[in-house]
């Protein structure tokens, strides 16, 4: 298990855990379930509009000849909240008024019943008396919450609400460092398989999972608890509810048109985390048939990364265009979005389109595969995968390398296993003048036919180069299979070399240079000088 595959799956994890969060947050927010049944905010074009009392909807009113819906139903939420302020008990009532139904509230006029307002299969005097029992039981409600009696148990009920959200957010912290850590430590290798610095960045990787994931859930928690709360008591019932109402408005009123269909936000995100979903599910299966399926086939490595690569993008593209069908696009109103996306890709993504053009020639013309010691500019090194975009190269220090895939066709590559993998080396070796050449040629045989990374054919030779300024240059050619192997090989050689050499008694030389002066070099001595040397060559 590598890093990369560990930081993948950590990512995929908390996408996971996000939305459970997510899904936590909507289960417990009884703000959002309550707009969904009370509707959004109506505008003044709407035909019906919802009549209101305390944040919860009783019923919806239609237009009227002399007022539209939504002031309409401004009015009677008006008057049903002067009446439910008074102490007084007060009874809803049904009268006849020219042969339409209206509603009271003891002896003050609420609304008149139009055919209109009549719900399929009624007609207006039951939509009357159905509209009757639903404001007598919110005006019965609305007093109740009103008393000191109710505050009293809202407010107890609202401290216990904290303190269990207290205790939760607490029980949660301990759950997700005690159980959740564990679970994802399963996942890391073990301290022999990775080094110091990958175990740290591993457990940071850990750390960074498990702050997300408990922020987002603690921050559920408390929004989910504050509107709880919020709930509780009338007057901020209602703020939640225009709050809320607001929102939800603004999130599904359509921001663009397209093809003659509207869309809004939650349409974008949708189709958005379809996409992701589409997407993700091709890496999942690319994975998978290279892994599983081609693997088991026995074709090379470079065909399974390009049968991987091109039902990987194909899958993408045609689930692309299926899921924008289904979404409600039509395809043809995108010709001028393309040409203008065609535009922009000549001008401004030029490197991005010449890169994923240049990827699809390696894919199918496969200079270079997976797998091939290749050697490109300044860098040499393995193959790891051929991209849409960019190619990876693993360096003999395993530092990964992403190349554009461009450079491959722009300048000279040295493909080491292109066809085949047997690659020849060349170790030149310097011999002191004096030797034996039969004997150096007979060493260096001995040495390279030892040695298990050379093959035996084509067989080793030692070429003599020349006779060179302070040694006789041979050079000894050996070939071998593993052509990502040959610094170590060589390495390995030049031991044995020199190991050889050493035992047989055959000098290596090192650089030498003689300097010949001729003629003479005047040279003054003072008197002095000359008597003390006169003194010294004296005999005694």
């Amino acid at each position: 298990m590598n890093q990369q595959f560990f930081d993948r799956k950590i990512r995929h994890l908390f996408f996971i855990a996000l939305g459970l969060s997510l899904a936590l947050f909507l289960s417990l927010f009884p703000g959002f379930p309550a707009l969904g049944q009370q509707g959004t905010i109506p505008s003044f074009k709407s035909n019906t509009a919802p009549v209101i009392l305390d944040g919860r909807r009783i019923f919806k009113v239609s237009s009227s000849q002399e007022f539209p819906a939504l002031e309409r139903a401004e009015m009677i939420e008006n008057k049903l909240q002067q009446a439910v302020r008074s102490p007084d008990p007060i009874t809803v009532t049904v009268r006849d008024n020219n042969t339409l139904p209206t509603i009271w509230l003891n002896d003050g006029y609420l609304l008149t019943v139009t055919e209109r307002d009549s719900e399929t299969g009624n007609d207006v005097w039951e939509q009357a008396d159905r509209w009757k029992r639903e404001i007598q039981y919110a005006v019965n409600r609305a007093q109740q919450e009103r008393s000191l009696q109710f505050l009293q148990v809202a407010i107890l009920r609202s401290a216990l609400i904290l303190i269990c959200a207290m205790l939760t957010h607490w029980a949660i912290g301990k759950l997700w460092e005690k159980y959740l850590r564990r679970i994802l430590e399963a996942f890391l290798p073990s301290e022999n398989d990775v080094s110091q610095k990958q175990q740290k960045k591993q457990h940071r990787s850990v750390d960074v999972f498990l702050n997300l994931t408990l922020s987002s859930v603690r921050l559920g928690l408390w929004f989910a608890v504050f509107i709880y709360i919020a709930n509780q008591f009338p007057v901020t019932r209602q703020w939640s509810y225009q709050v809320g109402g607001t929102i939800v408005t603004t999130l599904t009123s359509d921001i663009f048109s397209l093809d003659n269909n509207s869309y809004s936000i939650p349409d974008i995100l949708v189709l958005l985390l379809l996409l992701w979903a589409l997407i993700f599910t091709a890496k999942v299966l690319e994975d998978v048939l290279r892994s599983r399926i081609l693997e088991a086939t026995g074709i090379s490595r470079g065909a399974q990364e390009v049968v991987a690569v091109i039902i990987r993008y194909s899958l993408i593209c045609i689930g692309s265009l299926v899921l924008l069908q289904v979404w409600g696009l039509n395809l043809s109103s995108l010709t001028i979005l393309a040409s203008a996306l065609g535009v922009g890709i000549g001008f401004g993504f030029q490197d991005i389109a010449k890169n994923f053009g240049s990827g699809l020639v390696l894919l199918f013309e496969r200079p270079i595969q997976a797998g091939d010691f290749i050697e490109v500019g300044e860098y040499q090194g393995i193959v790891e995968r051929v991209g849409a975009r960019s190619t990876v190269i693993k360096t003999l220090d395993q530092i990964s390398i992403i190349v554009p895939n461009s450079r491959f066709l722009e300048t000279e590559l040295i493909n080491w296993d292109h066809d085949n993998s047997l690659s020849g080396l060349r170790l030149p070796v310097g011999i002191a003048y004096g030797s034996d050449v039969e004997k150096v040629k007979d060493s260096l045989l001995d040495v390279a036919k030892a040695n298990p990374d050379v093959l035996t054919i084509p067989s080793p030779q030692v070429l003599f180069k020349g006779f060179g300024d302070s040694s006789l240059d041979f050079e000894l050619r050996v070939w071998t299979r593993h052509p990502e192997r040959q610094v170590v090989i060589k390495s390995d050689l030049y031991y044995e070399i020199e190991a050889m050499l050493r035992k047989r008694n055959i000098e290596i030389p090192f650089p030498q240079r003689d300097l010949h002066v001729r003629g003479s070099m005047p040279l003054e001595l003072s008197p002095e000088l000359k008597a003390l040397l006169s003194k010294l060559i004296s005999p005694s």
